[in-house]
Parts: C-alpha cells; sequence; structure tokens
C-alpha cells in the first residue's frame, strides 16, 4: 500500500513523459540563422511567431493566382536513417514540393516543415532542417516556418517523419496545363535524378524479399548511395524563353508516367510513349531485374529515369530542348499526344 502511495504523489512533467521543451529551443535557435538566410525582402519577422507572414502586395503581378503544394518523402526516410544520411532528405522534401507546383506554372514564395519524431536529436534534426534550407535556397524560396513535435510512443526509436507546405504565385492566365494541347504535340521528358522520392515501399520490400544489401556495387557506385540521391529541383524550367510556349507540365512522381502525365491532359486525348525512347538508367534496370519486375509496373510506379514530362507543340520542341539545356535540364522527345474518345490515358508502343 506504501509503495502505490509513492507512485501516487510523484510528480509529473512533461519532460518525464518523454517531450523536452528545452532540446526544441535549442534546435530553433539554431535553425534561425540557416532559415534567415532563405529569407527574401518580402518574409515579416522571424521564425518562432505563431504564424508566418510573406507580403506579396509588391509582387509585379496582374491577375496573381496563389497555388500551394503539400508532400512529404515517403519510406524513402527507412533507407536515409539506416545509412545514417539524413542531410539530402531535406533537399528531397523541398524538391517534392516545390516541383508539384512549378508543374502549375508557379513560381515558388515560401516554404514550411513538419518534424516529428520520438524523442528530439539535436544534431539528427538540424541536419534535416539544413537540407530543407538547401532546398530552399536551390528554389529560391523563403522557409519562414515549420513545426517540430517530439512524439514518443507514436513514433520508435530513431523513425522520424517530414513533411512540407510551399507557396507560389502565377498569373492566372498563365497557369498550367492551357487548354490548347492538341494531336501531335509532343512530350518532352526531362532527365530525374534517379528515383527521387516514389517507389520506395516497393524498393523497401524487394531489399527484404531479396535479402539485397545496400552496400552492393552497381558499376562503381554503392547501391545505398544511388537510393539516396536527392530529388531534382525544377523550377529552372520556369526560367526558359519560350517557357509562355509550355501547354502542361506533369510531375512525375508515385503512379510514374502511366498515372501522372494523364493529370494535365484534357478528355478526348490520349498520350502515346515510345519505350525505347525513354533511356532508362542502370540503375531502374537494375531494380527491375532483382526485383523481377515487368515493364507495366515499373512504369506505374518509378518514374524511369524522367523527372518531369512537358507538353510542347512540335514546332516548339527543338528550340525549347535548347533552352532547358542552357539550365543543365536534359531533355528529349518521348512521346506525342494522339486523339482518344474519353479519359485520357498513356499508350505505350516498343515495349
Amino acid at each position: 500500500m506504501k509503495k502505490n502511495n509513492n507512485v501516487k504523489n510523484q510528480k509529473v512533467t512533461y519532460k518525464k513523459s518523454g517531450v523536452s521543451i528545452e532540446n526544441a529551443d535549442k534546435l530553433i535557435d539554431k535553425i534561425k540563422p540557416i532559415a534567415k538566410k532563405t529569407c527574401d525582402k518580402n518574409v515579416i519577422g522571424s521564425i518562432g511567431g505563431f504564424g508566418a507572414l510573406y507580403d506579396i502586395s509588391k509582387l509585379k503581378y496582374n491577375n496573381p493566382v496563389l497555388v500551394s503544394g503539400t508532400d512529404g518523402v515517403g519510406t524513402k526516410l527507412k533507407i536515409a536513417i539506416k545509412l545514417k544520411k539524413l542531410d539530402s532528405i531535406g533537399i528531397d522534401l523541398v524538391a517534392m514540393c516545390v516541383n508539384d507546383i512549378v508543374a502549375q506554372g508557379a513560381k515558388p514564395l515560401f516554404f514550411l516543415d513538419y518534424y516529428a519524431t520520438s524523442k528530439l536529436d539535436e544534431n539528427k534534426s538540424f541536419n534535416v532542417i539544413k537540407g530543407i534550407a538547401k532546398g530552399c535556397e536551390i528554389s529560391k524560396m523563403s522557409l519562414i516556418g515549420g513545426e517540430t513535435a517530439e512524439m514518443p510512443k507514436v513514433y520508435n526509436n530513431d523513425d522520424f517523419d517530414i513533411a512540407g507546405f510551399c507557396v507560389g504565385i502565377a498569373e492566372k492566365k498563365e497557369l498550367l496545363p492551357k487548354v490548347n494541347i492538341n494531336q501531335d504535340d509532343c512530350i518532352l521528358g526531362i532527365k530525374s535524378n534517379g528515383l527521387h522520392s516514389n517507389g520506395y515501399s516497393l524498393i523497401n520490400h524487394m531489399l527484404v524479399q531479396k535479402k539485397i544489401i545496400l552496400k552492393s556495387m552497381i558499376g562503381q557506385q554503392e547501391l545505398g548511395s544511388l537510393l539516396i540521391r536527392p530529388t531534382k529541383i525544377y523550377t529552372d524550367i520556369l526560367k526558359i524563353k519560350s517557357f509562355k510556349k509550355v501547354k502542361a507540365i506533369a510531375h512525375i512522381t508515385g503512379g510514374g508516367l502511366t498515372e501522372n502525365i494523364p493529370r494535365v491532359i484534357p478528355i478526348n486525348k490520349s498520350i502515346l510513349i515510345d519505350f525505347k525512347k525513354l533511356k532508362i538508367p542502370k540503375i531502374f534496370t537494375h531494380i527491375q531485374e532483382k526485383g523481377c519486375i515487368d515493364n507495366k509496373e515499373m512504369l506505374r510506379v518509378l518514374n524511369c529515369g524522367i523527372g518531369m514530362a512537358l507538353v510542347v507543340s512540335k514546332k516548339d520542341s527543338n528550340n525549347i530542348i535548347k533552352e532547358l539545356k542552357r539550365f543543365k535540364l536534359q531533355s528529349h522527345v518521348i512521346g506525342s499526344i494522339i486523339n482518344n474518345k474519353g479519359k485520357p490515358t498513356v499508350e505505350y508502343i516498343n515495349i
């Protein structure tokens, strides 16, 4: 009875429950300088307020539309945690969000992140958020706020999750996709930087089922380093001189080419892709062989070497390819638009 009384009279504190306010405050103080470096003159205040402020009154738009996007990096995190390489996963987070709004024709303005973990590790958390800041620098976007949540018993051991939210801006009349998509328009595929951040549940399942180790070699590189390669950020697409001639952009994320290109194509049109023109990188063929994955599954799960797909008129295609190259974006024609009755689909030839 005495023992029970002692337990009953014990003080309960937030720290004893597994949450340290002091550690969170230290992390915020550490983050402030790197976040500040990303901020442009339109940011009002600094990290630490209840809300993040961004002044759009001086931006030169006639009929502005704000475009928002939110995403995470999914189970790519599991590989990053295994490899103890967390400095680039933040770039992935920014890329997954910002590439979505670029696909709508929007210029990125600002970004907020959400970091949740079982127990806050200052160095680990800082490395992740430092990567987020790096991604914002690449995107020319301000990191203006976020949330760090310590949630014992929700996450286990070293597990954590991250999510991001970005906002961009575009002229209403220049939003993508446009309505003038026609038969024989070209599909340009812009090269990806590897797997990016989709299909990793399949990859993780394959690694376990086939007993493949992350240190196994593909040519001169370890499999793990190829799997953790950061997602390409495609904001430079917005800078090409002929951007107004781009009719649509599809960000090739989960669902691959098969599911994503139809999202920007109007009804009664479809997409014809020449499989032989995809120039599929070795990492994808390696995964396909080791996992015994058929072409159809590959094309609807992974990006297969194409990070973004642009719809342009045939007469503009060569010039746009040249302009993209000036920004180190390698692209080539992978298919075309065809007439079709009903919902848009992707058809493959030479598969």
